[in-house]
């Protein structure tokens, strides 16, 4: 079994982990966009373009299942991406958490990025899911890319401004960028309140790993042998892992095993395809 996950960075991370400890004996293709990234202020038909060609790098290599580990991407691109791969290849991809938040009971939060953060398309998912609920959107200007630099300095004052913003009786905070799960503890360090311990962060790392076994027929088997197989894309290039990513407890755990060298390439109750996120941690 082979499970491919793309992102223009870092974001890919916490579901490519949350792959490995479901199916520890997954080869994983991890395909990102260094040379493009980052995908937020492109146009999405520029957008469309970079994550067809990471695609495109991805499936080459033949895996069971591709995982777009990106919430932008997946808005943008992602009926032109099943256009060309499936059936062959399923596509899942990401969407916010918007849903089981809501329904576990507001106040909600969603972080997001300035682009996403009162975009069509957060506003369409809070009507379609979210309509009774009290839901406050709080834009994270820096955050994602703080967290791709692993500048620590950064994410700190990115997630404190993030955590300023925030109403103070929020029940449950969506994060609604996949970079954001890669510190989700600092972010819940930011906005704990020992008054009100119950707090949920909902991210969507396991659901999406969780909907690419089902839509290949696979189940979870946390006790397998573990898989060596990582094959990391940059651009296209073989290449490895980004010193940034051992910054994150994801990154150290895909590090545990050995990067294989492949040669470049030439080019919530969800809906198909789309995984509903889960709390994190």
């Amino acid at each position: 079994m082979k499970i491919a996950l793309m992102d223009s960075g870092s974001g890919l991370l916490a579901a490519a982990a949350a792959v490995r400890r479901l199916r520890p004996d997954a080869g994983l293709v991890l395909s990102s966009d260094p040379d493009g990234m980052p995908w937020g202020p492109r146009t999405p038909a520029d957008l469309t373009e970079r994550a067809l060609a990471v695609a495109r790098h991805a499936a080459a290599h033949r895996p069971d299942a591709l995982i777009v580990a990106c919430n932008t991407a997946s808005v943008h691109a992602l009926p032109t991406l099943r256009a060309e791969l499936e059936p062959d290849l399923p596509v899942i991809g990401t969407v916010p958490a918007i849903k089981p938040a809501a329904t576990a009971g507001g106040p909600v939060a969603i972080w997001a990025t300035p682009a996403t953060t009162g975009s069509p398309y957060q506003r369409g998912l809070i009507r379609s899911f979210a309509a009774d609920t009290e839901v406050a959107e709080v834009p994270c200007p820096g955050l994602a890319d703080a967290v791709e630099a692993a500048d620590d300095a950064a994410i700190a004052a990115a997630v404190a401004a993030a955590a300023a913003l925030t109403p103070p009786d929020v029940r449950s905070v969506v994060l609604g960028c996949t970079h954001y799960e890669l510190v989700a503890d600092r972010i819940r360090d930011a906005l704990q309140r020992p008054a009100d311990p119950a707090l949920t962060l909902y991210g969507s790392a396991e659901a999406v790993a969780a909907q690419a076994l089902r839509r290949i027929g696979a189940e979870p088997a946390p006790a397998a042998t573990p898989s060596r197989e990582l094959t990391v894309l940059l651009s296209g290039r073989a290449g490895t892992l980004p010193e940034t990513a051992l910054a994150y407890e994801e990154g150290r755990l895909l590090a545990g095993t050995d990067a294989r060298s492949a040669a470049p390439t030439g080019a919530a109750v969800p809906a198909p395809g789309e995984a509903a996120a889960q709390p994190t941690r």
